[in-house]
């Protein structure tokens, strides 16, 4: 078992930040942890990674308890919190070799998350003279340095562009292939394009767990697309299995499909053959959608 929460509760004076939270993910697995603002996510993160203690309950990573043995935990876990600390007046190579003496890890490892992330363009700049997008590349490498078996991020995607939101997203999904991945955010497009379960948690309390695959049974499928001009919308529906299109705004359209088969290649090949370029193509899952405002609405 790669996390392990039984009965977890936090009090900061009378409020509960947590109370009675209780779940387990196992390896490999991408886990959403979603929920409001205020929900408690931030407060589970830094409990899983030693920073604070719970008040009560009890807490595993790999299969040790996180107050008896804090030092394995921190080597265990990769962690990326909301707001990324990183020196700014330090290269990336240099900040990373610096992360590498404090980690004992070989050096070699560093060439080896500069490629995971994709940062060997800019591994010769200054941290500061970085977009935003590559500095969440520099704070995921230094989580992965050590080659840990769990990830936590805290708020990954937070005030990216789309085009590095997209870049972020796919390389925590190929890193959720092998590692365990918790991934705490308040984005529900988030939890679709990423993750494999959720867990939502309102006012400090687990609502809901489920995969999103069962999310998905027997429902419509809708997918969002965003082509670089305007498309009738009697073209859309010569789709297959299409029940609706709506042009919400711009160039970008929800097409509401029957079917449970993902519709998006038959998107992109439309996209090709009509010769549109396609500037955004995601799912929307629309029982979590509900599922979430039913869940965290009062």
């Amino acid at each position: 078992m790669s996390i392990k929460v039984q009965n977890l509760t936090k009090l900061y004076g009378e409020q509960k930040a947590l109370n009675n939270v209780s779940f387990e993910i196992v390896k490999p697995e991408v886990v959403g942890f979603l929920g409001p603002n205020g929900a408690g996510k931030s407060t589970m993160m830094k409990i899983l990674t030693s920073y604070i203690n719970a008040s009560e309950g009890v807490a595993e990573i790999n299969g040790q308890n996180i107050v008896d043995n804090s030092n394995f935990v921190q080597q265990s876990i990769g962690y990326l919190p909301e707001h990324n600390p990183l020196y700014l007046d330090m290269f990336v190579r240099e900040y990373l070799e610096f992360n590498a003496g404090i980690y004992k890890v070989n050096k070699a490892r560093i060439e080896t998350v500069i490629d995971l992330t994709g940062l060997k363009v800019e591994s010769h700049k200054k941290i500061g003279q970085l977009s935003k997008g590559f500095r969440q590349r520099v704070g995921l490498a230094n989580a992965l340095l050590h080659d840990p078996e769990v990830l936590i991020l805290d708020e990954p995607t937070t005030g990216l562009d789309p085009n590095q939101l997209m870049d972020i997203r796919n390389l925590i999904k190929s890193i959720g292939k092998e590692k365990t991945v918790f991934l705490s955010t308040h984005i529900m497009q988030e939890v679709e394009a990423i993750c494999d379960r959720v867990i939502i948690i309102n006012k400090g309390e687990i609502v809901a767990d489920k995969k999103l695959s069962e999310l998905r049974e027997g429902q419509d499928q809708v997918v969002i697309v965003e082509f670089d001009y305007r498309v009738e919308d009697a073209f859309l529906k010569k789709l297959p299995k299409v029940k609706d299109v709506v042009n919400t705004h711009g160039f970008v359209y929800e097409i509401t499909f029957s079917s449970q088969e993902d519709m998006r290649s038959y998107v992109f090949d439309f996209a090709h053959d009509n010769e549109l370029k396609i500037l955004q193509l995601n799912q929307k899952n629309v029982s979590l959608e509900s599922l979430f405002r039913d869940l965290t609405s009062n």
